[in-house]
Order: C-alpha cells, then structure tokens, then sequence
C-alpha cells in the first residue's frame, strides 16, 4: 500500500512538473510515464469527449519507439466494439497477451487496419483514466511490452495493480486540466464575439445572447475546475446557486440580485485553485501555517474575480463568506451588515449543503440532522455567532425548500472503484 501511494505521488509530481501546461501535454506526460512504469514500447493516451450523439475517444498523443508517428487524427466510440472503447464503456482494466489471438468470449476485437505502416501490435495493457466521481475521463492504451534482447513480453497482471492508484490521482489533474483549456477556448470565443459585436450591429440581439451563454458557460466551468481537488463534491456548487437564489427570493430582493447571485455562488470557493497543492491535498488536521494558507482562498478568489464587472458580487461572496455575524471570521473580521448581504446569503447556503452531503471523512447528515444544527447549533456552529438572525428565521420558516433543492439536485449513489 505504502509502495502504491508512493508511486502514485511520483507519478503525479513527474506529470505536473511543468507549469501551467496544456491538456496535450499533460496526456504527453502521462502516456510517457505509464510506459515507462510497464516497459512498454508504444501507447496512445485518449481523453472522452461526450456529445450528443454519444460519446467517443480523441486520440491525443501517441508514442512508438519504433516507428516515427504523427499525432493521431481519429475517434474510437466508446462501446464494446475495440479494447480501448470497451475500457472506456466498461470502467475496466484489460490485458491482451496476443491481440491476434483474443479470449473468444470478449466482445471487443483488434482492427489491424489500424496498425502503423511496417509494425505489429502483439501484447497490450489498456486502463481506464478516472476523476473523483468514479466516471471514466480517458483511457491509457500500451502496446508491446519489451524484454531483454528486445523480445516482446506480455504485459504482467502486478502491472494493472501499479496503474490502478496513479490513474485515480492524475484523473484529477486531468479533469482540471481539461477544463481549463475549455475555459480558455470559451474566453477566446468571448473576445470573437465582443468583436462581432462591434462589427455587426445588425445581430446585436443574437450575438450578445451567445455571449452571456458563453459567459456563463464560463463561470460553470472555473467553479467546476476549482472544485476538482475535493473528492466527491458533485452537485455542490450547483446546489450551493439554487439554496443562495432560494434564499434571495423568499427575502424580496431585486430580480437582478436574485439573478447574479445565482451563478455567482457556485465561484464562493475560487481560491483555492491557488492555494499550496500540499496543503489542499493533506489528509488529516492541517497545522497552523497550513489553516493560514488554507484560509487565504478568501482572499484569492477576490484577486481571481475583482477585475471583472461582470463577477463583482462573487468577487465579495469569496472574500466574506468565512465571516460571521459576530465578528471573529475571516479574512478582515468584520461583523454584523458590515459583511455583503450576499456572502451571509451564501455561507448559510454552503453549511446547509456541507452539513448533508457526504465525504471521506463523514457521513452526509439528514435534512432534519443539517436543520437542527443550523438553528440550534452543534460543537463547531453557533447560529448566533455564525448567521444573520434575519436569515436564520428564514431559514426556520422555508427550510423544506432546500430539502426539495437537494432532493433534485442530490448526487448519484457513490460507486466503490474498480
């Protein structure tokens, strides 16, 4: 166990080594060292892309030793039809000894119109790539393990039990990866259509809304990458809109604050996209220097989010979400109306949905469990501290609302890992 955990940090140090690295170099990285780790002498890395009509394997890098080939150019669906759309389809580890004499009994098969000009595939090792939620990102595909003398060896069973944890951790820095390429493509297309905009006055009404589709598209996917780290938050960020739009109505606030805090809740945790990995990562109580990096999300999520006109009211949803009515919060240890409306909005909001939800080191708490602690309090929540006493008795009168919230919005039973 020590030896996996171990290899699975080198692996995750050696694939993030280089900073602020693209999607296609990260996938490079990994198919680099997983070949490495098996001896094996070519491989193509895949990353999921899902569309309407159903989803399907993007070959991103491949690596032969062999032969000189280019960066692939083709889609495998994902089905039981191929090993590597088999292993995507089925969440699977799968080790072929001679892809030309396959199990009978398997329903996938080896196309060798696929085979690079002038080399033969013979042993392969194909795993799947996996984020927190147990869900099926990309697939590793090895070919041809390589023996002394150069002799091609089948790729040992011990192999797939090396890969299994590493796959788990870099399925996370994948995801975030992945998304924030996404955002900056999306950010591209913003800047395009601002330009169109300008240029064509005569779509002004259509343009501007793909834009806000786009910008929203946006916020969902930077609230999304943020989140990455924290295995099994799920739905929280969406739910953390609809609890703080909830809350909003029922008080009789304007329609546009009603509106913005509405995407604008999901980004309270921005922060910590930079705050210290380690940190982030640590199991187990962090010490004092450690909660003073960890507590500075407030402060870095403001940076990430004050330049925008757009993102105001979640720039001061990030920076004073961790304060409490009583003063002795953080970062700046104000109190009372001093804290924005909307951060006392939204740190009701995030408790309630903490409180419920489940994680590693917790069960999720019952609706009447979370209602009971935020209105009487438990050992760590004192409502008279932490809340808005106007928010509070809100609470106590519509608290079945975010019942309902979580009940349509609560994630899907968590899968054990194969």
């Amino acid at each position: 166990m020590d030896y996996q955990r171990n290899l699975a940090q080198e692996f995750l140090e050696f694939v993030e080594r280089q900073p602020r690295q693209s999607l296609s170099q990260l996938l490079s990285r990994v198919l680099k060292k997983s070949r490495m780790l098996t001896d094996a002498e070519a491989g193509t890395v895949f990353i999921v892309r899902r569309k309407r009509g159903g989803a399907s394997l993007q070959a991103v890098n491949v690596q032969n030793d062999r032969v000189r080939v280019k960066a692939a150019d083709f889609e495998v669906p994902v089905n039981n039809k191929t090993v590597s759309g088999y292993v995507a389809a089925t969440g699977e580890t799968v080790i072929i000894d001679d892809v030309y004499n396959l199990d009978a009994s398997k329903p996938y098969s080896f196309n060798s119109a696929n085979e690079v000009h002038n080399y033969l595939s013979h042993s392969m090792l194909c795993f799947p790539l996996k984020n927190y939620a147990n869900q099926v990102i990309g697939v590793v595909q090895l070919i041809n393990r390589v023996g002394p003398g150069d002799t091609i060896l089948p790729f040992d069973p011990y192999m797939a039990a090396i890969v299994a944890p590493v796959a788990r951790v870099i399925g996370a820095s994948i995801e975030r990866t992945d998304m924030m390429d996404q955002i900056r493509l999306k950010n591209r297309t913003l800047q395009s259509r601002n330009k169109q905009l300008a240029d064509q006055r005569a779509h002004i009404g259509n343009l501007q809304e793909q834009t806000e589709e786009a910008f929203l598209l946006s916020v969902g996917l930077l609230a999304r990458a943020a989140e990455i780290h924290d295995e099994g938050t799920g739905n929280h960020i969406i739910r953390t809109n609809e609890y703080s739009y909830f809350i909003a109505r029922h008080m009789g606030l304007p329609n546009n604050f009603c509106n913005e805090i509405r995407y604008s809740a999901q980004l309270h945790d921005v922060g910590k996209m930079s705050v210290d990995q380690a940190v982030l990562k640590k199991k187990g109580r962090l010490d004092d220097s450690e909660r003073i990096e960890m507590d500075q999300h407030t402060t870095y999520g403001h940076k990430i989010l004050c330049d925008s006109p757009r993102l105001q009211l979640a720039a001061e949803i990030a920076l004073s979400h961790h304060e409490k009515w009583a003063g002795g919060g953080y970062p700046n240890g104000i109190a009372g109306t001093d804290i924005p409306m909307s951060a006392r909005i939204v740190q009701v909001a995030d408790i309630y949905d903490a409180l419920r939800s489940e994680r590693p080191y917790k069960a999720g708490f019952s609706h009447e469990q979370a209602t009971d602690i935020i209105l009487k309090g438990d050992d760590r929540i004192d409502p008279k501290e932490h809340f808005d006493p106007q928010l509070i008795e809100l609470f106590a009168d519509t608290h079945q609302g975010f019942a309902d919230i979580w009940d349509d919005l609560k994630d899907a039973p968590s899968q054990t890992s194969s």
